[in-house]
């Protein structure tokens, strides 16, 4: 059995309330984490952990919610940034020899608001404090295999999941002399309720494409989150760990 070195230690996992981060804030609880779940959502909190309800978005909200979180749980030493959401949309949709709508700003600004603006905000917030503290620490970012591979209608999300590759690969360079490792997460299908959204046709494609042959759950995403920020991956940072089945998008 691997030993993470996680128990007493405090986490924090935005988009809590449901799917990939309530399994992840469900596992870090199980390793003795103590865990500060945060979403927009109310959700009830794992193991012995708290609550917050945090907009991610929101410098803030976010600098208000980690000084709670070290108020109850002591000094922050993992930040999973989780949060996200869909807007989709072809950028020009073209159909019958005339446009047939376009994606709006709003859709391109609330993704690029939540996936990329809210992992800089959220990331910014507890880092300085991990650098305080001089425990050293981990931030996990979420990704998306369509940030490697780019994904038809996905305009804003590819471009925020491409973001917070760059993002990420800049902070391990800014953070490894503290102690901080800074990794992401790169998902497949997962089996959420965002994924049950999509026509089962669509659905059958992706599994079709996945050569395991099935979606994920949120729970082979949670494993990847606590193996990264576990001491069994104490030499690994600036990493994108790709958990999805074998898929490459567009075959």
């Amino acid at each position: 059995m691997i030993e993470t070195g996680l128990a007493g230690k405090v986490a924090i996992v935005t988009g809590a309330a449901a799917g990939i981060g309530k399994a992840t804030a469900r596992r870090f609880a199980q390793e003795g984490c103590k865990v500060a779940s945060w979403d927009v959502k109310e959700t009830e909190p794992e193991g012995g952990g708290i609550f917050q309800k945090v907009d991610v978005t929101s410098a803030a909200s976010v600098e208000s919610a980690v000084e709670e979180t070290e108020r109850a749980l002591g000094p922050v030493y993992a930040l999973i940034n989780n949060a996200g959401i869909l807007r989709d949309g072809q950028i020009v949709k073209f159909k019958e020899g005339a446009i047939a709508g376009v994606m709006s700003d709003e859709q391109f600004d609330a993704v690029i608001a939540v996936n990329l603006r809210g992992v800089f905000v959220a990331t910014r917030g507890a880092a300085a404090r991990m650098i305080r503290t001089g425990a050293g620490g981990v931030i996990l970012n979420a990704t998306s295999v369509v940030g490697l591979y780019g994904n038809f209608g996905q305009t804003n999300y590819v471009a925020s999941k491409a973001g917070v590759i760059g993002m990420t690969r800049v902070w391990a360079r800014e953070f490894g002399r503290f102690g901080i490792r800074v990794n992401a997460v790169a998902p497949g299908i997962i089996d959420t309720d965002m994924m049950k959204a999509v026509p089962e046709k669509a659905r059958e494609g992706l599994r079709a494409h996945t050569p395991l042959g099935r979606m994920g759950q949120p729970e082979d995403i949670a494993n990847a989150y606590l193996w990264l920020a576990s001491d069994a991956a104490s030499f690994v940072t600036g990493a994108v760990l790709s958990v999805d089945g074998g898929i490459v998008m567009g075959t």
